[in-house]
């Protein structure tokens, strides 16, 4: 077989029955990743719950996916919220996330009895507070905190930092928590921290976790039960060949280990953890296949393959240089010296640079090209610049294929246009 085979499928045939661009998810790989976690935590015989980041992709079949996998769900905003509402997803293993949530939101996620909230300022618990008096509900509340941890990643995913605009700044936490009495509607049950994206390496989550244990010791002098802790997510996924890879087993064998030799030597006892693992769970599990139109060689220059697609389904190299790695789909069997170093571009009327230089077979319009690892942060950023209809997403389970997202039409596009009165 000459052709890309993903996941035991055949992808030129999957861009033929579907189309391109096309996003192509499988549900074998996801539930691979997500058992992988599960695993590492089992071994250590430790209460623990993984909340899957559904930022990172987030349908209503992923909705039941993650469910099936028995993950919770980690939501950042009503629309999110709204479709696990309507995947029928339980409410009590919803996480509700987010920097500057919405009155509208919040009472959402009240009726709805989420799970838990994570609070990620002073004001949003003095709004938590005066809901929860108003509806006669008190929910379960993570404070998140910024604890000054910098990550070795882009500048752009670094989230831990002092200067962040997420949580409560390290220093300022005394301020916010120093009197149990303050928030008495609300059941603060622990605290939050998420350090930023691709991170590889576990010690910069270690020194996460010793910072906030001690601060959970503390902030249990002021009469607060810290039960639990969450250290978010960013665990770093393979976009190249030669990327790392970040190991789970080692990851969570050292930080149980740490953390039960902390809280021996502080007094603490031991909580439950928490991981918000988004890219990790479905980045791996995607490809998005392009079919090849205008091939462009400037002599001595550079040599450019265009596809179908763009910044408008994949954003992210225009927005932080993230790089991926391409394979010509209907031709995966050729010898090196049939290789030439090419750039990758998008349609999208702006430079749309996709990748900026790859080894690739000799190019030419009509062939399928598949960029691989894109199960994350590209259909849930995906746009329509230019008015460019978004792409289908294909689950694979199996031996199956079925739409889960149908493409968009340009009667898509236009639906929500509006005339004013005087033009008709």
């Amino acid at each position: 077989m000459d052709n890309f085979i993903f996941s035991n499928h055949d992808t030129v045939e999957l861009a033929k029955k579907y189309g391109t661009p096309l996003y192509v998810l499988s549900e074998d790989i996801i539930e691979e990743n997500a058992e992988t976690m599960k695993t590492a935590f089992e071994k250590c015989n430790i209460d623990y719950e993984i909340n899957y980041a559904g930022k990172a992709f987030l349908t209503i079949a992923m909705c039941k996916i993650v469910e099936n996998a028995g993950l919770s769900l980690d939501v950042v905003s009503g629309g999110e919220l709204y479709t696990a509402i309507k995947a029928g997803f339980p409410m009590e293993k919803v996480c509700f996330h987010g920097s500057n949530k919405s009155i509208a939101e919040i009472e959402m996620a009240f009726d709805n009895k989420v799970g838990k909230i994570v609070a990620d300022s002073e004001y949003e618990l003095e709004i938590l507070d005066r809901i929860a008096a108003k509806k006669n509900h008190k929910p379960k509340v993570m404070v998140r905190v910024s604890p000054g941890i910098e990550a070795h990643t882009h500048e752009y995913v670094q989230t831990g930092r002092i200067d962040s605009k997420f949580g409560v700044p390290l220093k300022l936490v005394d301020k916010v928590l120093s009197d149990s009495k303050k928030f008495i509607y609300l059941n603060i049950i622990g605290l939050h921290c998420h350090i930023g994206s691709q991170i590889y390496d576990e010690k910069p989550f270690l020194l996460a976790a010793e910072t906030m244990l001690k601060l959970m010791k503390k902030i249990e002098g002021y009469g607060f039960e810290m039960k639990e802790l969450n250290l978010g997510g960013g665990f770093g996924i393979p976009y190249l060949k030669d990327d790392s890879v970040f190991d789970v087993d080692t990851y969570v064998q050292r930080l149980v280990y740490f953390t039960k030799n902390k809280c021996d030597e502080i007094g603490l006892k031991f909580p439950k953890l928490l991981v918000e693992p988004g890219r990790f769970i479905v980045g791996t599990a995607g490809i998005t296949l392009y079919e090849v139109g205008i091939v462009k060689e400037i002599p001595h220059t550079r040599k450019y393959i265009s596809v179908d697609g763009g910044m408008a389904d994949n954003p992210r190299p225009a927005l932080y240089d993230a790089l991926y790695h391409a394979v010509v789909a209907n031709k995966m069997v050729f010898s090196d010296d049939e290789e030439e170093l090419v750039t990758i571009s998008g349609r999208c009327c702006e430079t749309d640079t996709l990748i900026t230089d790859v080894l690739l077979p000799k190019c030419e319009p009509g062939d399928i090209l598949a960029v691989l690892n894109t199960g994350a942060y590209n259909y849930s950023m995906a746009s329509n610049y230019n008015r460019l209809p978004k792409p289908a997403v294909v689950l694979l389970k199996d031996d199956k294929d079925q739409i889960i997202v149908e493409r968009e039409t340009y009667e898509d596009i236009i639906l929500k246009d509006r005339l004013p009165d005087w033009y008709k």
